[in-house]
Parts: C-alpha cells; structure tokens; sequence
C-alpha cells in the first residue's frame, strides 16, 4: 500500500514539476495593491477569528500558488467569507502583480539552507510536491517551510473535510490521523522559508 501511494506521488509530481503558465504581475504595482492585505497578513501572529488560527505567511511564497489561492477564494473551492470578498473584487491583472509582489519578500524565494529539524519518514511523501526542507519544486505547490504551525494543521483540516477542494490534496490529506497532521505542521513550521511580510514605512 505504501510503495502504491509513493508511486501515485511521483507520478503526480512529475507532471506538475514541468513549466506552467501563468500571468507574470508586476511587483512594483502589486506593492501598493498588496497593502490591504497586509493589514491582516502583515501582522506577525494575527488570528483568524473562528476557527482561531494565525492568518498565512505570504512573504517568499510561490507566484503561481498565490494566484491559484486567491482564485480559489474567487470560485469558491476555498471557503473564506473574507477572503472571498477580497478576492472577488481583484482583477486578473491585480491578483498576478500581488502575487508577484508577495513572491519577492521572503528567504523562499531561493533554495533553502539547513535545518535544525530532523526529517521523520512520512515527511517524505510530501517531499515531492513541497520539496526539500519545505521548498516547493513547482511553482504551482506551496512552499511549506516556516508557515505557522496551526496555520498548516487548519489548511489540512480543510483538505480532509472537503471544504478546501483540490483532487491531489484531499487524497494526499484523506488518510492522515489528528496526529500525523500535528507532526507535518511542527515538523514545516520549523523550517526555514516563509516570512511574514511588514508593510513599508513611509519615510
């Protein structure tokens, strides 16, 4: 069964490793567009109100994921009311610049260095997607490695409830206990990689 999903894994990842399109932003304009984000995920540790977790780090993340997750939250295979509303109001143009802006501000953006965290065994059926340490090896996968901790296991969650929908990830999330997805985000948010964005001070 084991050798069944790594096979299922590879095979998965190997097609999505290859190049893909996306809408190239302009991160000069997405910086200005991007600062109603930052009012929420700007602040180090500022929660989601119910359920309570820490809203994402964004800085460093991966353009094409970033403009994948907002147009989730457009059509509505994420569930966010405020997200949505967000979302909804953005243009195709604007969601590739913020995301462009987004995927500039972090130590993600390049290959990331060691870490003081063991790896454990079944960290490596997301290595092929996530990447080492955490660092996606597609553009169109999130990069995992310093994202909040309760963060991942709410994103999880999602995935196993059906109400974030994505066909690899609700099968990849389907089979995991409480406690492997408490293992898989202590594990990631231990890593080096994403950051919380701060909004730029005015001179």
């Amino acid at each position: 069964m084991k050798t069944a999903v790594h096979t299922a894994i590879l095979l998965v990842s190997s097609a999505l490793i290859a190049p893909i399109a996306f809408a190239e932003g302009d991160a000069e304009r997405g910086e200005a567009l991007a600062y109603t984000c930052l009012g929420c995920h700007g602040i180090d540790g500022y929660r989601n109100a119910y359920p309570s977790y820490r809203v994402p780090r964004l800085g460093g993340q991966k353009a094409a994921y970033l403009i994948a997750a907002i147009n989730g939250y457009r059509d509505g295979t994420r569930e966010h009311a405020t997200m949505h509303g967000q979302a909804a109001s953005l243009s195709d143009e604007q969601v590739a610049d913020i995301a462009a802006y987004l995927a500039t501000r972090g130590t993600a953006t390049v290959e990331a260095g060691g870490s003081d965290v063991e790896t454990f065994e079944k960290a490596a059926t997301c290595v092929a997607c996530h990447g080492q340490n955490g660092i996606s090896v597609s553009p169109a996968w999130p990069t995992l490695a310093g994202q909040h901790e309760d963060y991942i296991i709410a994103a999880l969650n999602q995935y196993r409830d059906g109400t974030r929908k994505e066909p690899v990830m609700s099968q990849m999330a389907a089979p995991l206990s409480d406690e492997d997805v408490r293992v898989f985000a202590r594990y990631y948010s231990r890593l080096k990689g994403l950051e919380t964005t701060q909004p730029e001070k005015a001179d």
